[in-house]
Order: structure tokens, then C-alpha cells, then sequence
């Protein structure tokens, strides 16, 4: 069966519908914005999600990604202040904050993000020298992202970050900066031998001195004990010939041989312990130390009694300091 002319127009019109809902419904993917164009001027932007133009009268214009975005910048050669020439590349990060500003304030966004950082990193770092170039890599980095970040405000772009990637000097003057560093090395490893020496000097010096300090102070010491023993010597050589001396004051004769005995052997023993005497003649009387020893054991017997008691009062005779000692003491002849 024929179709009709008015089913054809029907079904025309239906056709027709579809299409035109199909090119009025947009769908805008997350992280993107798309611009509308009415008859060619901007009207608005489209969001992410589901969107509702005029067919045949809007239509989308540029389809920007709102995400952050990546961008290498080539490599070029800059001069720094001190006249060396260095290959610089790097990486710069942006994000899109406005799309309409991002489409229509700007030809070509990426291309124009590029040649502004060459251009700034060729002015920032040819103000340094090499040494604080290779040094403040973090520096520079942070300069360079201000500079750009407000060059691209207008353009609705967000700089994030800006890396210097490589810096690379002349082979030469790599090769110049690698003597510089080793020489500096030597310089600091000299020094600090330096250094340790002239501390150990100090350290020895102060030990030899504590050392003299501390010996002084010994013999010091020492002199002090010996000087407190001579003087403990000498007060017991006083009491000593004082108490001779009172006796022989007393009148006892006994003393006096005790006296003379005594400093007699002691001359002996001296004379008979010299080193130096190998060979000694003494043309001495056995008599007369025999008669000293005679006068201490003498004394003896008088101050105890031949019984190991003394003697009482009225059996001890009368001292006479003019009559000679008799040979066996007041109470007989010796044993």
C-alpha cells in the first residue's frame, strides 16, 4: 500500500525533532567546560554533566580541560652574569580557572604558556651567576612562578609549580668546576689536619703541664713530710738531751756514760756502714766501750735493782758528781 504524502511530511517533522533535540542536548565529560557561541559571540559556559542549547543558533566553541596540566619546555642555551653559557630545560604546571578568559584572551594558550617561561627563565637566570645558578635551583624556581603566574592571570590560568629539570654547563667547564671543587677539598682537608695538630699540641702541652703542676706539688708535699719529720727528730733529740742533761745536772754519772756510750756506738755503726770504706783501722781502747757499755748497764741496774725491782730510797747512796763511777756499781762488780 502507498504511504501518503501526509505520513511522508509526519514522519519528516518527527525526523526532524529527533535531530533537533539531539543538537540542543549536550553532555559536558567531568574536568572539562565548553564555551557557547550565538552567532558567533559568547553566551555562556557550559558545566560538567547534561546541558540544553538552541539548535541552529548556539553552538559550542571551544572545549577547554579544567584539570591541571603538564607542559615540557624545550631546551635552550642561556648566558649567565659571569658570561657562562648553560643548557636549561624544565616542566611547568597550569590549571584552567576560567574558560572563557582560557578561550577567547588568548590565540594559542599552550604555545603562549611555553614562550613566556623561556622568556622569563632566560631573564631570571641570566641575572645570576653559575655558582648561585646551580646552587638556588628552588630559588629560581619560585621566581619564575610568580613572574609567569601573573603574566597568565588575564588568561584566566592558574601557574602551580614551575622545575628547572636539567642545567647543563660546557663540558670545559664542568671539567674546570671538578678541579675548583677537588682543590677546595684539599684546601678544607689541609686545614682541618691543621686544625687537629695544633689541638693535639694544645692537648699535650696542657698535660705536661698539669703533670709539672701535680710533681711540684708532690715534692712539695714531700719536702713538707720531711721538714715535719726532721722537726719531730729534733724534738725528740730535745726532750732527750734534756732529760741527759737534767740528770747530769742531778749529778748522775750514770747519765753521763749513758750519754757518751750511746753517741759512741752510733759513731761506730756510722763509720763501719760508709760504702765508700772497704778496709777500717781503729786504734781504739776495747776498754773504754767496754767501760761506756759497763756505764749503761750500770744505769740499768740502778733504775730497776738487780732483781728486776728498784731499789728502795734508803739503799741507793748518796751521787757524788766529783767521785769516779766504781767498776761494779753500788752493788757489786758486774756480771
Amino acid at each position: 500500500m502507498p504511504i501518503s504524502p501526509f505520513a511522508i511530511i509526519v514522519l519528516a517533522i518527527l525526523v526532524l525533532a529527533i535531530v533537533v533535540i539531539f543538537m540542543g542536548v549536550k553532555s559536558v565529560p567531568q574536568g572539562r567546560e565548553w564555551t557557547v557561541e550565538r552567532f558567533g559571540r559568547y553566551t555562556r559556559t557550559l558545566r560538567p554533566g547534561l546541558n540544553l542549547i538552541v539548535p541552529f543558533v548556539d553552538q559550542i566553541g571551544a572545549k577547554l580541560s579544567m584539570m591541571e596540566t603538564v607542559l615540557e619546555v624545550p631546551q635552550q642555551e642561556i648566558i649567565t652574569r659571569d658570561n657562562a653559557m648553560v643548557t636549561v630545560d624544565g616542566v611547568i604546571f597550569y590549571q584552567v580557572l576560567d574558560a572563557a578568559k582560557a578561550a577567547y584572551e588568548v590565540g594559542s594558550l599552550e604555545t603562549a604558556i611555553i614562550n613566556l617561561t623561556m622568556t622569563n627563565i632566560r631573564t631570571v637566570m641570566g641575572s645570576m651567576d653559575l655558582d648561585e645558578l646551580l646552587s638556588n635551583r628552588d630559588q629560581i624556581n619560585v621566581k619564575l612562578m610568580k613572574v609567569v603566574d601573573d603574566a597568565t592571570e588575564p588568561w584566566g590560568v592558574k601557574v602551580t609549580r614551575i622545575e628547572i629539570r636539567d642545567i647543563t654547563p660546557p663540558r670545559d667547564l664542568v671539567e674546570s668546576m671538578g678541579r675548583q671543587m677537588k682543590a677546595e677539598r684539599d684546601r678544607r682537608a689541609t686545614i682541618l689536619e691543621a686544625e687537629g695538630t695544633r689541638q693535639a699540641q694544645i692537648l699535650r702541652a696542657e698535660g705536661l703541664k698539669q703533670a709539672a703542676i701535680l710533681e711540684a706539688e708532690g715534692r712539695r708535699e714531700a719536702a713538707f713530710r720531711d721538714a715535719e719529720a726532721r722537726e719531730r727528730s729534733a724534738e725528740a733529740e730535745a726532750k732527750a738531751t734534756t732529760a741527759v742533761s737534767e740528770a747530769i745536772a742531778a749529778g748522775s754519772v750514770q747519765a753521763i756514760n749513758y750519754f757518751v756510750a750511746t753517741k759512741y756506738v752510733d759513731s761506730l755503726k756510722a763509720i763501719a756502714s760508709a760504702p765508700n770504706q772497704k778496709v777500717l783501722f781503729m786504734p781504739l781502747e776495747a776498754a773504754n766501750v767496754i767501760g761506756a757499755i759497763g756505764g749503761i748497764a750500770e744505769i740499768a741496774r740502778e733504775a730497776f735493782g738487780r732483781d728486776g725491782n728498784p731499789p728502795p730510797a734508803s739503799r741507793r747512796p748518796p751521787a757524788d758528781p766529783a767521785a769516779p763511777a766504781p767498776e761494779g756499781g753500788p752493788w757489786g762488780p758486774k756480771a
